[in-house]
């Protein structure tokens, strides 16, 4: 009996197909998604803006870092800017995967995204810039996390992947920080 009840969530085979024959307009999105579809996508169009103003100054850092240590922190950034690339686009493949259309324009882009492109400066400036930058997207995606929970584990689970990446970039350019101002006073 116990297995019974554990088991009881469990759609037979036969169900399963008649729900795949039906709405195949729907791609991916299966009766079962207990999302809201279109406010998953407009959640996902700010992850879009947000990881792509993040290329851009991570780009624009990495090309105009000047000072002793600019090669290897320019390298630093244009890593950087290459995972938020990333990012950026498997957010806009889960908006195609729900039936919406990733929205690149660059018009609006800067009101549409979570972090501020920044404006150069110095390369303690820039790296101020960017883990700013970087902390609000990490309380961002911990909150959209919470907020996918289960019902959208294909995008919960891309978000975390996402969060882990600008947790370790944080942590970089927390350490850069440290090298270029001196460690913290720690009372």
């Amino acid at each position: 009996m116990a297995t019974e009840t554990k088991n009881a969530f469990l759609s037979d085979v036969t169900t399963l197909r008649e729900r795949a024959k039906k709405s195949l307009d729907d791609g991916a999105v299966m009766p079962s998604y207990r999302g809201d579809v279109e406010k998953t996508i407009a959640l996902l169009q700010a992850v879009v803006a947000t990881e792509l103003v993040c290329v851009l100054r991570y780009t624009m850092h990495s090309i105009s870092v000047e000072g002793l240590t600019s090669e290897s922190v320019g390298r630093e950034f244009a890593e950087h800017a290459a995972s938020e690339r990333k990012h950026m686009l498997a957010a806009a493949q889960r908006i195609d995967q729900l039936g919406g259309v990733p929205n690149f324009n660059p018009e609006g882009l800067a009101t549409r995204s979570a972090t501020e492109y920044g404006n150069g400066g110095n390369l303690v400036d820039m790296v101020k810039q960017d883990l700013i930058a970087e902390r609000v997207v990490i309380e961002h995606y911990q909150e959209l996390i919470r907020y996918f929970g289960d019902d959208d584990p294909t995008t919960r689970i891309m978000l975390e992947g996402f969060l882990a990446d600008e947790e370790d970039h944080a942590t970089d350019l927390h350490d850069l920080l440290v090298a270029h101002e001196g460690v913290p006073f720690l009372s």
